[in-house]
């Protein structure tokens, strides 16, 4: 008789629940963790599996909060749009939003990061001490990009032309709190250097500086984006609740409509 298989084991060092309890993190959810630990603190334990200081816990509820909203981005109206046409599913309309966190939106953060490590890590000996070292750091980083023909990521805003007011608050609460890094100060040194190659000045944006600072807080580049979208998330049900309360899906929707024009597909 052949025995029966043994029950399969999942390892997990996040959460797990029994009859009476619910465990988080290695913490009795109900008695240790609700209603002394933050959800932005929470966030940060929830990945990096460990409980941050009150300053790391600072700088990353900056960065969520300097990513929740920034007024009627793509993400914003395409969920208000989602949810005009589907106003049953709030969690479509969520979702249509953070579908959005890419390359132009959102995901600024995430390619920062990377652009920022790759360059930290590309270096041979000691990171500079001074101004002058991080600007050549950052020359040569800018100048491989250009080589590669790649762009600089954290670089320009649509809207911001001369300065993101993300970028300089949140490098200060970064240095207030002793956390102003490498990945900081690399992404300062491009912001002062970038005009010697590009031939003009764009500001540094708020993602950007965003996916800095997260990065020097040791979080893997691969999860930065992540963050972004948490951040949003929250920012989308503002977006949404207003929806409900003072729509304007409807207007946006009729004025594209109302005004759109054919033209011959061989015309420009």
């Amino acid at each position: 008789m052949n025995e029966p298989d043994p029950i399969p084991h999942f390892p997990t060092s996040l959460g797990t629940s029994e009859a009476t309890s619910i465990r988080l993190l290695g913490q009795d959810l109900a008695e240790d963790l609700m209603g002394r630990v933050g959800f932005g603190e929470l966030a940060f334990w929830l990945v990096a599996q460990r409980r941050p200081t009150s300053s790391e816990v600072r700088v990353f509820e900056a960065v969520l909060v300097a990513l929740a909203d920034h007024g009627f981005t793509p993400t914003a109206i395409a969920a208000r749009l989602t949810y005009l046409s589907a106003p049953e599913s709030l969690q479509g309309a969520l979702a249509a939003g953070l579908l959005g966190g890419g390359s132009r939106f959102l995901g600024v953060t995430e390619d920062t990061g990377r652009f920022l490590a790759e360059a930290l890590a590309a270096r041979a000996g000691e990171l500079p001490q001074d101004d002058q070292g991080w600007d050549e750091l950052a020359l040569a980083a800018v100048s491989q990009a250009r080589q590669e023909r790649r762009l600089v990521p954290g670089l320009g805003h649509p809207v911001h032309k001369e300065q993101d007011p993300r970028t300089p608050a949140l490098i200060r609460i970064a240095d207030e709190e002793g956390l102003r890094g490498p990945h900081l100060r690399l992404f300062e040194a491009i912001g002062r250097v970038h005009p010697r190659l590009l031939g003009r000045t764009l500001p540094l944006n708020g993602a950007g500086v965003c996916g800095a600072a997260l990065a020097d807080l040791g979080f893997p580049v691969e999860m930065l984006r992540g963050f972004s979208l948490l951040a949003r998330a929250a920012g989308l049900l503002g977006q949404l609740a207003e929806e409900q309360r003072r729509p304007v899906g409807m207007d946006i929707y009729m004025t594209v409509d109302r005004n759109a024009v054919y033209v011959p597909d061989d015309e420009p």
